[in-house]
């Protein structure tokens, strides 16, 4: 277990205006960036699952017609209020995430508040189709997604570290993508 020095990660109850926001922050994407380049927006995470508890951070998934369209949404997503963090970790990624000075419990992350995370990716990207490839199980299996709420709430407790938190429940994670993938997935 990790000591508990730095803030408490928060779980926060399903909210049913995650959806709205996602459908607002979409829209505005579309508007500023045009929709020509896109392929794809989707809610994605966990504020994405019907009655799943979450931090309260609305993640979008964007699948792109190139990679390099990407490069095209840097400024205006930054008139938007977002900071681009480059691939940050995953190749192939160009991720953002929209800045507030007022963040919700649950929305401050290492000093900084965040209300939305933008991932996008080329269409056909692993990471993008894992992501929705796990939504759409958890979606279908309401008693997974339970589990899954039960390991997130028993995880923020046990960790202080969001790297940490994320890779304690790496393994869940990996099953679930298993058991997706798997014929008898759909009965």
């Amino acid at each position: 277990m990790t000591s508990r020095t730095g803030k408490p990660i928060v779980i926060a109850d399903y909210d049913r205006a995650w959806p709205r926001r996602f459908e607002r922050e979409r829209e505005l994407i579309l508007a500023t960036c045009g929709a020509a380049a896109f392929v794809r927006i989707e809610h994605m995470g966990s504020t994405a699952v019907p009655g799943l508890a979450a931090k309260p951070i609305i993640d979008i998934g964007v699948a792109l017609r190139s990679f390099e369209d990407a490069l095209h949404c840097i400024t205006p997503l930054f008139e938007l209020g977002y900071q681009c963090l480059g691939e940050y970790g995953i190749p192939g990624r160009i991720f953002f995430r929209k800045l507030t000075d007022t963040p919700l419990p649950g929305q401050d992350g290492g000093g900084v508040g965040r209300t939305h995370h933008v991932h996008m990716y080329q269409q056909g990207h692993s990471e993008f189709v894992q992501q929705t490839l796990f939504r759409d199980y958890l979606r279908a299996h309401p008693e997974t997604a339970r589990e899954y709420e039960q390991v997130k709430r028993r995880l923020a407790v046990e960790h202080t570290d969001m790297n940490e938190y994320a890779m304690a429940k790496s393994d869940f994670v990996r099953d679930i993508l298993a058991r997706a993938r798997s014929p008898r997935s759909s009965a």
